[in-house]
């Protein structure tokens, strides 16, 4: 199949599931075109079958906000023209699904082709943005006019039809993880670097939005370090970063929390850890969190959203409610002071993430993408019985 990638380039969970999936797929020998306007921050390997279109947006005094929407559906155009695309997959409803509907009507009147389009919700597209009264219009119509609608979690097609008058089905197809990629063994030298004396390491990976809620990771190591040596490791970067520097020197923590900005090999960083801590208002699935459970890391979390999905309480790592820092840091206190149930905890982890393999979820795409794709993947022949 020849598909189109229409993603984010940056370190946001739905860019990251974009790009992997497109690489995934090209390894399947699928060509798989990418386009958006710089190239995804997860696109780091040379494969054939990968190609890449940047989207390009004139700049004219005329225009006090370049109009990307349009160039990219006009990008969209000529990809799929050019290139003979079986079928775009947008990741992220705005500005996405929105453009390529223009585009798919742009190819129609052109040469009469109708080329499927699929959207792929994630989360603050729906969650937060698509429900600004200035978007909802298109973003509920661009989604209706979709040939078929996946979300990355249960909880968000629930909140997609609560919020939006969606009157085509959602499929659930969730967002996945290469648990190959994510077992590696510790780097001892690393692991000394960061924890000389043989202290736990904790570790934060977001994009430092209001919504992560980052001051509570703060506050939860604050009250583990009272009772437990430990090192915390603020993996990204985004607004609220200066802010979370500043309440680490006012909690005397400088010495024990390090800020290692954006991290391309984040599995390094999780390989060496203990606890992830996810404390955030929302969650649509909880890709950092699952993330770091391939990584034999336990995860202490929000119950917000689709992280239930994911993390079992008490076996894979806890849950409690958003702003709850005392019960998060009880958790956490807990379970370091336990060698036995950590080890026990950080297998369950694995085991739990290995449900979430990018094997076992690809299919599931390549399986929908037949639906709507000329070339129709073909279904393995059954064993003959072997002769007596």
């Amino acid at each position: 199949m020849r598909i189109g990638i229409v993603c984010y380039p940056t370190f946001g969970g739905s860019g990251v599931l974009a790009t992997e999936l497109g690489k995934a797929l090209a390894d399947e020998g699928h060509q798989v075109h990418f386009i958006t306007y710089q190239q995804p921050v997860r696109l780091n390997v040379f494969n054939t079958n990968i190609f890449y279109h940047e989207v390009r947006v004139p700049t004219y005094p005329l225009f006090d906000y370049p109009p990307y929407e349009v160039a990219l559906a006009s990008t969209m155009v000529d990809v799929i023209m050019n290139h003979d695309l079986d079928l775009l997959h947008v990741h992220y409803a705005i500005p996405h699904a929105s453009a390529a509907y223009m585009a798919k009507q742009i190819v129609k009147s052109k040469n009469g082709r109708n080329i499927p389009v699929i959207t792929t919700l994630h989360g603050t597209d729906i969650t937060l943005v698509g429900r600004d009264k200035t978007y909802e219009p298109v973003v509920t119509f661009s989604i209706n006019e979709s040939d078929a609608i996946t979300a990355v979690s249960q909880n968000l097609k629930e909140e997609t039809y609560k919020n939006f008058a969606i009157t085509k089905n959602i499929e659930v197809i969730t967002n996945f993880v290469d648990v190959q990629r994510f077992d590696k063994k510790p780097f001892d030298a690393f692991k000394k670097v960061i924890a000389p004396a043989g202290e736990k390491i904790l570790v934060h990976a977001s994009n430092f939005r209001k919504v992560k809620r980052v001051q509570d990771v703060i506050k939860v190591f604050a009250e583990v370090r009272k009772y437990i040596p430990a090192k915390l490791l603020m993996v990204g970067d985004g607004p609220e970063r200066p802010a979370m520097e500043d309440l680490v020197r006012v909690l005397g923590l400088l010495d024990d929390v390090r800020f290692v900005g954006k991290q391309e090999q984040i599995e390094e960083i999780l390989a060496v850890s203990d606890v992830f801590l996810l404390p955030s208002e929302y969650e649509s699935f909880g890709l950092a969190a699952l993330e770091a459970m391939a990584a034999k890391n336990v995860v202490i979390s929000t119950n917000a959203g689709g992280l239930p999905e994911i993390n079992i309480q008490g076996k894979t790592g806890f849950m409690a409610n958003v702003g709850d820092v005392a019960a998060m840091s009880e958790f956490a206190i807990t379970i370091l002071k336990d060698e036995h149930k950590l080890k026990q905890m950080k297998l369950a982890a694995y085991e739990q993430a290995k449900h979430f393999d990018i094997a076992n979820i690809i299919p599931q795409y390549e399986k929908l993408y037949s639906r709507f794709c000329r070339m129709k993947i073909k279904e393995p022949e059954p064993k003959q019985a072997v002769q007596e």
